[in-house]
């Protein structure tokens, strides 16, 4: 519509690397990922700069094999390495649908990706390009939310948007406990105290010391970024 007017000018969108996975459980599941592309085409389309962090638990989770043995720098760096692979998937997706996106990534792989640049970075968005950062940090013991709040303080980012299963955040596990009481705003140490499952305790954190929000909303819902990007109510809000 000639009259949808965005809220954000610049946005970093946050992905579990579930979100890529098919309901018959298949890592990267091709029609999930092409779904995720067009609403990402869609919000690009309203003149939104767009950046992306995407998890790696689909294909590799360094936590959990760290828990059952391995060694926890080599298990996260590996888990860094499996979300270059949900990257490349998503640029693949993205540029069938004419979006022009660049991956770059926290550890040198030049072969597949360009090496982080924070001013490179920028200068992809500020031409309309997406730019998907993956590896992480780049280090490890830090999370992909820790990731995703520091490139969207770096980038310069209007808000963080964490799509996820539910449509917000609960007081419990809505999945397991059909009377949990959704949040339509909380602060950052509402978060913090009362251990909600958001993002972990850094990334909450940098957003705080940043006074970044933070908009989580159910991503599978068709339409549901684009209608975040422009004002709609949906799911919660964190804020100072």
């Amino acid at each position: 519509m000639p009259n949808e007017k965005p809220v954000y000018k610049r946005v970093l969108l946050k992905l579990s690397g579930e979100a890529l996975m098919s309901p018959r459980g298949l890592s990267i599941d091709p029609e999930t990922v092409e779904g995720i592309a067009l609403e990402i085409k869609a919000v690009a389309q309203l003149g939104v700069q767009v950046g992306v962090v995407i998890g790696g638990g689909n294909i590799f989770r360094g936590l959990s094999a760290s828990a059952r043995g391995m060694d926890r720098v080599q298990a996260d760096y590996m888990g860094m390495l499996a979300t270059v692979m949900n990257a490349m998937a998503l640029q693949d997706y993205l540029e069938r649908h004419n979006v022009f996106t660049r991956v770059q990534t926290a550890i040198k792989m030049e072969q597949v990706a360009e090496p982080y640049i924070r001013r490179r970075a920028v200068r992809h968005l500020e031409k309309g390009r997406v730019v998907v950062f993956a590896a992480g940090t780049g280090n490890p013991f830090f999370t992909t939310d820790t990731a995703a709040s520091l490139r969207a303080i770096e980038i310069e980012a209007d808000a963080v948007l964490k799509g996820t299963k539910v449509d917000g955040v609960y007081d419990a596990d809505p999945m397991a406990h059909p009377r949990a009481q959704k949040f339509e705003t909380l602060t950052y140490l509402d978060i913090i105290k009362r251990g909600l499952k958001v993002m972990d305790a850094t990334a909450v954190t940098l957003c705080m010391e940043n006074k970044l929000p933070i908009v989580v909303f159910a991503l599978k819902e068709p339409g549901n970024f684009k209608r975040i990007v422009l004002g709609e109510p949906l799911g919660t809000k964190v804020v100072g």
